[in-house]
């Protein structure tokens, strides 16, 4: 299957390299940088995945809500 995963921002990279291992020490996934992803369950995987969408969208609203008109 292609990573169609495309960083439309580069210098955004290692800000969401972080948010990653953050949100993954979260849910009480230690050291998932350095652990094969494909050696973990596609559930875990897709809670890291899908928590990091949240959590930028949630920022996004709250500076679209924010942002004076």
């Amino acid at each position: 299957m292609a990573n169609n995963n495309k960083i439309l921002v580069p210098e955004a990279k290692q800000a969401l390299e972080q948010l990653k291992l953050e949100i993954a020490s979260e849910l009480g996934i230690s050291n998932y940088n350095s652990v094969d992803k494909g050696e973990l369950p596609s559930r875990l995987n897709g809670y890291v995945g899908g928590n990091m969408v949240k959590r930028l969208v949630e920022t996004a609203q709250s500076q679209l809500a924010n942002r004076q008109f």
